[in-house]
């Protein structure tokens, strides 16, 4: 049975146009704007990588590469040569490196591959590759575009063309090679409420393998930036990967014999789900690449870039401003009173909110965690005439409204479970895990799925829902169907599934992905959804990690980034109101607080701060990334037009300065040749013991300051103690 296909933006097929070049060897060449890939099509075999790195000048020739890449024969090795990297390397052909793809027969024969390319088809930027192994019953189709935005994307798919079946244990999206230079592999690593950290890791010999198996990553987002240690954040080469999954992945980075670097990542396949009856097949998840010769940012740039031409989808085809949103949860949590929530949303239509996302415990006999799961209706106790009053209220004021769902799952104290116990995931025989109260329903299953949509679409319609935060709080564990099979990856297809299910029919919603803050803010989730929650820890310090971290993946449009409560809930830290809006207002802006809660003091002064985002959100959410060297004690980044014209900056002051004085800021993304004028835009001041009247001049904008000045020499900045922040505006004169 032919399995579907995965449904994220797979590379479109390409009309095969013949073997191209008629020579028995053929380079083979893909070019970006700053990126060259080059592949060789040898007399056997998958085309072996040559190059991946700075674009090549177009003057190169075919004969000078097979030159310089026709090594001696080792000591001990094959007497036939064969290509140390390929597209797909596979067990035998004298391969010792981590194979790309392992499978094999019932019998345990097959478990070796040896492909041959059958056709190479070339269309512009786009190339598709089709191999075949007679012996082994293979076939493989290799897609790979590398676009102007400098993103590689690579996907495969596996067909069983034997007569038995076959079970597939691994299948590499994409494999990459990366010069010997390459000393670092920049891991992201993490835990609920500190996700997105950032681990550098030494490649001398052998490998890293990174690999998340819970359908969940808060321990590792499926990326990773790799350089030389020399590299920085604006200088240096540097690669990046990322796969667009939201399962278990892995990712191996490791240097092989001859000292370059090996990278391939994929989806992590459980025991049995890569089967493929005779005829089936199996296809990957997208893999996404880049190179950047501008150190870090320039891969933030490019996969940003990339993402909102081709992977977003929007409403109406075009993305709307992002509205700012007023979330109930850390305000509110299951203590909920309509009337209250009515005095919410007045408040929050005052600040200028534009959207209310009323949170957990809306729903059935949801009072706190243990219980209400599945039963989405609205609670009688809380609600005596349904959620349709409240949702009035927040249209009338021209808000939207949203509401939280987890329909994944489901509480044992339910009324969906006491009549369908058999739909929820586990392996029968072994205890029934539950984490936080909690199991996890099929939602393969079609009348699962049936029944999730069904009353959430009613939902919508009826309630008038304009936004869905769809959450997901807990791993999966022992995860077998009803045939005791594992069942981690049909999860995530059957999700995509529900997902474009809810958008066809309702083309105006918006849907949220969380999972416990990060665990789902993945390139999978993002092709069908229109924002990811970064951290369940909406405290600005720690954000300022985990955004900046994240931002280098994701374009910060699609980050929510709350000004929320204090203390925080999570910390217990009291930071104040505008060092948290300036941290917060650089992604989609959220308030995670009771407004009615707030002094007629701090009411004004939140009030300007989402009035500034309003007016600066065109820039913050279509710019240029910028991250900007900076000392431990201080964090420096920001967005700059593409035509350089305008830029905004966030100087948020960590821990106090080593030194007596701070050190300079130095910006980047500017026009050398451009003067700028600097302004702090209201509702800040100058911060400072004793500003000095150049600085009050420089900071008003009175003195214009030019581009190389700011990049170069950089400007000083007034004292600034810790947990303190400014938001630096510039406009080219």
């Amino acid at each position: 049975m032919t399995q579907a296909p995965i449904t994220s933006p797979c590379i479109p097929e390409i009309e095969t146009a013949g073997q191209g070049g008629g020579h028995p060897e053929t380079l083979i060449r893909l070019d970006g704007t700053n990126a060259t890939l080059l592949l060789i099509r040898r007399r056997a075999g998958l085309p072996e990588i040559a190059y991946w790195g700075r674009r090549l000048p177009q003057e190169i020739s075919e004969a000078e590469i097979f030159a310089v890449r026709a090594p001696d024969s080792p000591n001990n090795g094959p007497d036939q040569w064969r290509p140390l990297i390929t597209l797909l390397d596979t067990i035998g052909c004298w391969n010792f490196d981590m194979p790309g793809l392992i499978a094999a027969r019932p019998d345990g024969s097959g478990w070796t591959a040896n492909f041959e390319t059958e056709q190479v088809a070339q269309e512009g930027r786009r190339l598709v590759v089709r191999g075949k192994d007679t012996v082994s019953g293979l076939a493989i189709v290799l897609s790979l575009e590398l676009g102007p935005d400098d993103v590689l994307t690579s996907q495969a798919r596996l067909t069983n063309t034997g007569t038995q079946s076959l079970r597939v244990e691994r299948l590499v999206s994409g494999t990459y090679l990366l010069p010997e230079s390459v000393d670092t592999a920049h891991v992201l690593s993490g835990e609920w409420g500190n996700e997105f950290g950032i681990e550098p890791m030494n490649l001398t010999r052998g490998g890293i393998v990174v690999e998340s198996r819970r359908n969940r990553a808060h321990d590792h987002f499926p990326g990773m930036l790799l350089s030389p240690a020399s590299t920085s954040e604006n200088e240096g080469e540097a690669w990046a990967a990322q796969l667009g999954w939201s399962g278990g992945h892995r990712l191996c980075v490791e240097r092989m014999e001859d000292g370059r670097i090996r990278l391939s990542c994929g989806e992590y396949l459980y025991s049995g789900e890569g089967d493929l009856a005779p005829g089936a097949e199996l296809v990957t998840p997208v893999a996404y690449a880049t190179y950047s010769s501008a150190g870090f940012s320039g891969c933030a740039r490019a996969f940003q870039a990339h993402a909102r031409r081709h992977l977003l989808h929007w409403p109406g085809g075009k993305m709307k401003p992002r509205p700012v949103l007023l979330n109930s949860w850390e305000g509110s949590g299951f203590d909920l009173h309509e009337d209250q929530l009515m005095r919410q949303v007045d408040a929050a239509a005052a600040l200028g909110i534009e959207r209310f996302v009323l949170d957990d415990g809306w729903f059935g006999a949801r009072r706190d965690c243990d219980a209400g799961l599945g039963d989405w209706f609205s609670a009688a106790s809380v609600f005596p005439n349904g959620l349709r009053p409240l949702s009035d209220r927040i249209h009338g004021h021209g808000m939207e409204f949203g509401l939280w769902y987890e329909p994944e799952m489901v509480n044992p104290d339910s009324d969906l479970y006491r009549a369908h116990p058999d739909w929820v995931l586990q392996t029968r025989g072994y205890p029934l895990w539950t984490s936080r109260n909690q199991l996890v329903l099929d939602i393969s299953r079609p009348e699962v799925s049936n029944y999730l949509f069904e009353v959430i679409s009613e939902q919508v319609a009826s309630v008038r829902i304009d936004y869905i935060k769809w959450d997901f709080n807990r791993d999966l564990v022992e995860a077998s169907d009803a045939q005791g099979r594992a069942a981690y990856r049909r999860q995530v297809l059957a999700l995509y599934a529900l997902w474009e299910r809810l958008h066809k029919a309702h083309p105006g919603l918006e849907i949220e992905s969380c999972a416990s803050g990060g665990g789902r803010a993945d390139w999978g989730a993002l092709a069908h959804t229109q924002r990811v929650w970064t951290s369940d820890d909406t405290d600005a310090l720690e954000r300022l990690a985990i955004q900046g971290a994240a931002w280098h993946f994701l374009p910060p449009e699609v980050t929510g980034c709350h000004i929320s409560e204090v203390p925080n809930g999570i910390t217990g830290r009291t930071t104040t109101l505008d060092f948290r809006a300036c941290v917060a207002i650089f992604g989609h802006l959220g308030v995670e607080l009771d407004p009615t809660h707030l002094s007629a003091e701090e009411s004004t002064r939140l009030k300007a701060w989402i009035a500034l985002h309003k007016r600066l959100r065109g820039l913050l959410h279509h710019g240029l990334a910028q991250f900007c060297t900076a000392d431990p004690a201080r964090v420096v980044h920001g967005v700059v037009s593409d035509d350089a014209r305008s830029g905004v900056f966030l100087v948020a002051q960590r821990d106090w300065v080593s030194a007596r004085r701070p050190s300079p800021i130095r910006l980047s993304g500017l026009d050398p040749a451009k003067t700028y004028r600097i302004t702090l835009p209201e509702p800040q001041n100058l911060p400072g013991y004793r500003p000095s009247e150049a600085q009050k001049a420089v900071f008003s904008g009175k003195v214009p300051v030019s581009g190389a000045t700011l990049m170069d020499v950089g400007v000083f900045p007034p004292f600034m103690p810790p947990l303190s922040a400014l938001v630096v505006e510039l406009q080219a004169v």
